[in-house]
Order: C-alpha cells, then structure tokens, then sequence
C-alpha cells in the first residue's frame, strides 16, 4: 500500500531538512522546475529563483552563515487546495562572522504535486535579517564552499 503525504507533511519534511542545515536534502524535495520566491528579499538579494540546481546554488551557503539551532515556532496549515500549506515559522541562531543573535520569523507558502514542492515562498523581514549580519553577507557565500 503507498501512502501519499499531505502538503503539510511534505513541507513539515522541509523544515526537517532545513534544521539539519542539509541543504541539498531540502532541495531534492523539490521539483527541477521549482520556482522559490522571496518578495521582500532585500537589494542585492534575488527575489525569484527558478529550478532545483539554481535554488541549490542561492542556499548552499546558508549554513556557513547562520547557524540555526532551532524552531522556536513551526506551525504548519493546511487550506482548501489539497497541493498547499502555509507555515508560520520562526528560527533561532546565531551570524557565524560575527556572533550575533539571529531571530527571524517567516511565513511560507508551498505548492507540491507528485510529492515536490513546485512552488515555494517566504515572506521575512529583511531589516531584521540586515541588522543581524551587520556587514556579513549570505550572498557572498552562495555558491562557495
């Protein structure tokens, strides 16, 4: 018997995934297609990123920049479209380069079909992410290492 995981789930095994800072597990969750948005991305921050190798490239990087050591926050809805769930999420950690506190929360909305995210996006606060890195630069890491 297959069982087939709800979008809540699915996007619950993302979170998973992203806690453990493993960045390619949280992109093979995704289709090769997948469109990942980011409206209030800050200047110098890519707002839309198009296909699995692409947002692989932006969030490689994210680990060796900030350290997330938990998720104070995830809960995770389902709605009426079957292929969507929306998450209300908040992370705790801490800037690599300069030791800072790093406290964001977020909203996300995520759209699967066949088991893969085919749309993703997250809405933050990029004043509060900016502070945070004071200086640092999680573009400058992406696509290092």
């Amino acid at each position: 018997m297959t069982t087939t995981l709800s979008a809540v789930d699915l996007l619950r095994r993302s979170f998973d995934r992203f806690l453990l800072k493993d960045m390619k597990g949280w992109t093979d969750l995704c289709a090769e297609t997948v469109v990942a948005e980011f409206p209030f991305a800050p200047d110098g921050f890519p707002k839309r990123i198009e296909g699995r190798a692409a947002l692989y490239e932006y969030l490689r990087g994210y680990p060796d920049v900030i350290d997330v050591t938990s998720l104070p926050t995830l809960r995770i809805y389902a709605t009426e479209d079957p292929a969507v769930a929306v998450a209300d999420w908040s992370v705790s950690g801490r800037v690599i380069a300069n030791g800072n506190a790093y406290e964001m929360s977020y909203a996300t909305f995520a759209t699967f079909r066949d088991g893969l995210m085919i749309t993703y996006r997250e809405f933050w606060d990029p004043m509060t992410f900016l502070a945070a890195l004071s200086g640092g630069s999680f573009a400058a890491t992406a696509g290092a290492a």
